[in-house]
């Protein structure tokens, strides 16, 4: 799939005018990836809506296939026949390319589901740390160990040991919500083999990426999980209800990492840009980042499944300019990048806080931010986790390098709205999560 793109090719983003229009989301690769793991968990069948087609839903798939689950796809509606937690296959290898959603949440599950398993992805998969998950999950009674370097992809899982279980169990939050997602997703089935019949899962320390937690307990719960926050902060009590699937047609949210460009488009080249799929009352944490474009100056309308975007007001020269900014972003790391190409519109210096997991995502997104916005004139700054955006006068027409990473050639096309033109090498990388975004980003032209 995403191997067969070619990655010397360039786009050229020719200069925004002005933007103006409607574009409809595709689905949100977080609620995707979720909904068909629990689907395949559950007992009965889920019919599933407005599921994301792209790499990372599509190696779920596969994986879930290979489990032996039925999973029958046809167009964004998916079909999947749940297996009450017991995969068919108790032997199989499972490559998950570069997707997080799909290789943290499986680790976890499979580490518990009484099989041979192994797991692995592409190089930077190899990169992304899971230490964290395997250390907990094996404190749990899983027998999971590195095939490579420890602490990273590629796994091995054994069936678990028979005399060991616990009661309770904590996990880092500091370097991935996916591994705190990963251990609540399994927990109901684990909860069944303990004597009391459910499981406490502790955060220890900080928790990042808190919505993206949020969404997978709200979820749990869509499927039929008792979950609750205990006393204790940062905790929860899973109980050993099973996985149902839910009556009538499960609706995928659209993407709101995906509609962070196009809002931000209408902020910087006029508007009103709408995006249809997310809105008031949206699972996903993203929808945040409608704060910090009001923030820096530009006008939001939200309805129930859309939100639009327009310039702010203009100056004495009828130009419009961002304010800078100086925003913690931990809860929004992704939508946090096109925040950052947003400082090149702000006069001064605008400071994103909060960002230490960009280095452990697609790439070290703290150095390709940086590296790409000096080409394009910005003064940069950054720490382990922070990064701090001065813009220049005019911006630089400049070849942007994206580092196999969707959200880096998502967010640079932005700078076209600067006046110059940008050319984005490896284009195809949008596979990962939003295949039609360059042809959305023309609609909008006017």
């Amino acid at each position: 799939m995403g191997m067969m793109r070619d990655a010397t090719a360039v786009r050229t983003v020719a200069p925004i005018a002005r933007a103006t229009g409607e574009v409809r989301l595709p689905g949100s690769k977080s609620i995707s990836n979720r909904a068909l793991l629990l689907a395949a968990l559950a007992w009965g069948t889920t019919e599933l809506s407005g599921v994301l087609d792209a790499d990372d839903t599509r190696v779920m798939i596969a994986a879930l296939r290979t489990l032996g689950v039925g999973v029958e796809v046809d167009g964004d509606r998916v079909r999947v026949r749940g297996c009450g937690g017991e995969f068919p296959n108790r032997d199989a290898d499972l490559f998950l390319g570069n997707a997080g959603t799909a290789m943290r949440p499986l680790a976890a599950v499979l580490a518990f589901a009484g099989g041979h398993y192994r797991l692995d992805g592409v190089a930077r998969m190899r990169e992304r740390p899971i230490g964290d998950l395997v250390d907990a999950v094996n404190r749990m009674g899983a027998r999971v160990r590195y095939l490579g370097t420890h602490g990273y992809p590629p796994l091995q899982i054994e069936p678990m040991d028979p005399d060991r279980r616990v009661t309770s169990i904590s996990v880092r939050g500091a370097v991935s919500s996916q591994f705190v997602t990963g251990l609540l997703l399994a927990a109901p089935r684990y909860a069944r083999t303990t004597a009391w019949k459910s499981l406490l899962v502790e955060i220890d320390g900080d928790l990042i990426s808190q919505p993206y937690v949020a969404m997978t307990v709200a979820m749990m719960r869509q499927f039929g999980a008792r979950i609750n926050g205990s006393p204790l902060p940062n905790s929860y009590f899973v109980a050993d209800d099973p996985y149902r699937a839910p009556a009538g047609r499960y609706a995928v949210e659209g993407d709101a990492s995906g509609a962070s460009y196009f809002l931000a488009l209408g902020a910087i080249a006029g508007g009103p840009v709408r995006v249809h799929g997310v809105g008031r009352d949206s699972l996903q944490g993203d929808v945040a980042f409608t704060r910090i474009l009001e923030e820096m100056g530009a006008r939001v309308t939200i309805g129930d499944d859309w939100i639009e975007t327009t310039t702010g007001v203009p100056d004495a020269q009828d130009r419009f300019v961002l304010r800078p900014i100086d925003w913690d972003c931990s809860e929004i790391p992704d939508a946090a990048m096109t925040a950052a190409v947003l400082a090149l519109f702000a006069r001064g210096t605008t400071r994103l806080r909060g960002i230490g997991s960009w280095r452990v995502k697609e790439t070290d997104r703290i150095h390709a931010m940086t590296t790409e916005l000096v080409k394009l004139g910005a003064v940069v700054d950054f720490g382990d986790d922070w990064i701090a955006i001065t813009a220049p006068e005019h911006l630089d027409e400049a070849t942007i390098d994206t580092y196999d990473d969707h959200r880096m050639a998502m967010c640079f096309s932005l700078a076209a709205a600067g006046g110059v033109p940008v050319h984005i090498r490896d284009p195809g990388c949008v596979a990962k999560t939003f295949p039609e975004y360059f042809g959305q980003l023309e609609t909008l032209r006017r």
